[in-house]
């Protein structure tokens, strides 16, 4: 772990289409392998969205492109490790864009650190929460509230997190959550029987994630993530 804490970069994407999020994360990594130094988390939502991991089976999905096209579902192959998940309104996505250290470069424990910033937060909410023996995620006693799954490449970290806040918890019947059938899912709504509001979780996460990770917080916008990844890019080139 670096003696000294590394910056980390906040940004809130709000509501984002999952392709935006996704070309954002990409262009990001690159940049982080030609030397952009500040790591970043990306706090956002999307719309109904449901996403299939590298390990997961299409047979997890029940029912037609028919229906999804019906409800405005829309559907993503990606390269995250994991199962069949749903993202939609009211879900806090994470996704943390990091270069990890020489004393950070083992998967286990960044898992583990990224179940352990939302045990922090749902706690700081008076929801208990905790991890189930070989099965990823955040679980409460009335079902799992989190899903994650992440791609690791040169140390170098995408996707992250899904966070139920408030979202329509009727969509999960679309899919077998995560690949695993007979578990329950819930919602910090469904918990607390009042509403939260997603932005002020996201605030309250934050220095969660700072305290876990060992890292600096600064919140930007996501113009000024732009120009830093811009200002970067041109003194690279001029190298």
């Amino acid at each position: 772990m670096p003696e000294v804490a590394k910056e980390c970069l906040v940004v809130f994407l709000g509501c984002a289409e999952y392709s935006r999020a996704l070309d954002i994360q990409f262009g990001i990594c690159e940049s982080k392998k030609k030397g952009f130094e500040p790591d970043v988390l990306l706090l956002l939502e999307h719309p109904p969205t449901i996403t299939l991991g590298r390990n997961g089976r299409w047979d997890n999905l029940l029912v037609s492109d028919e229906e999804l096209q019906a409800r405005g579902v829309s559907c993503y192959e990606v390269d995250r490790g994991g199962d069949i998940t749903f993202h939609g309104p009211g879900q806090l996505v994470g996704y943390p864009l990091l270069k990890l250290e020489a004393g950070e470069r083992d998967v286990h424990s960044f898992m583990w650190k990224l179940e352990e910033s939302l045990i922090r937060l749902l706690d700081e909410f008076g929801i208990g929460s905790g991890r189930v023996e070989k099965l990823t995620g955040v679980w409460t006693r009335q079902g799992k509230i989190a899903a994650m799954g992440v791609h690791i490449s040169r140390w170098t970290t995408r996707h992250g997190f899904a966070l139920n806040v408030s979202i329509n918890l009727s969509y999960y019947d679309l899919i077998i959550p995560c690949g695993i059938a007979g578990k329950n899912v819930t919602s910090m709504l469904e918990l607390l029987s009042r509403r939260v509001d997603l932005e002020e979780v996201a605030d309250r996460y934050i220095p969660h994630f700072g305290q876990v990770y060992t890292r600096k917080m600064t919140r930007i916008s996501e113009l000024e993530l732009q120009e830093r990844l811009l200002s970067h890019a041109r003194k690279s080139a001029v190298v």
